[in-house]
């Protein structure tokens, strides 16, 4: 598949699948940054993507990224298919979760994206699904 990219800082690479088995590809800082402990700030992350018609592009934490004592702030970016403008580069919410600073390099991978193919939902309401509840919220252990 095709897909349209924009780099913001044409020095960094494109985007890449490191291996032959890799389903997501790597999401970088586009500048040197520090987060002050707990703090949340929104680091340029230099692409803009045009998602293809029928898909979603999921940005999600590398499994490094807790490991410099960040995570995404929003857990799971969601980039819809319409969010490819001239301004619309991507930025990763990150979040510091220590009690010291922590250093984003230009070029430091810390997340990672997903496209994904996508089905829009039909509701449709009833009155009742069906007799029988499962359980709640974490009963299945």
């Amino acid at each position: 598949m095709k897909v349209r990219i924009t780099r913001v800082d044409k020095t960094l690479p494109l985007p890449e699948y490191h291996t032959e088995g890799a389903v997501a590809f790597d999401l970088y800082s586009r500048v040197d940054d520090t987060l002050a402990p707990k703090e949340r700030k929104l680091v340029p992350a230099n692409f803009v993507i045009e998602v293809p018609k029928g898909h979603v592009l999921l940005i999600a934490a590398r499994s490094s990224t807790p490991k410099k004592g960040l995570m995404l702030a929003n857990s799971v970016g969601i980039i819809d298919q319409d969010f490819h403008g001239p301004d619309d580069e991507f930025r990763l919410w990150l979040y510091n979760v220590t009690d010291a600073p922590v250093e984003v390099k230009r070029g430091d991978r810390i997340a990672q994206a997903l496209i994904v193919p996508i089905v829009k939902a039909e509701f449709e309401e009833v009155e009742k699904i069906k007799d029988e509840s499962r359980g709640g919220f974490g009963t299945t252990g």
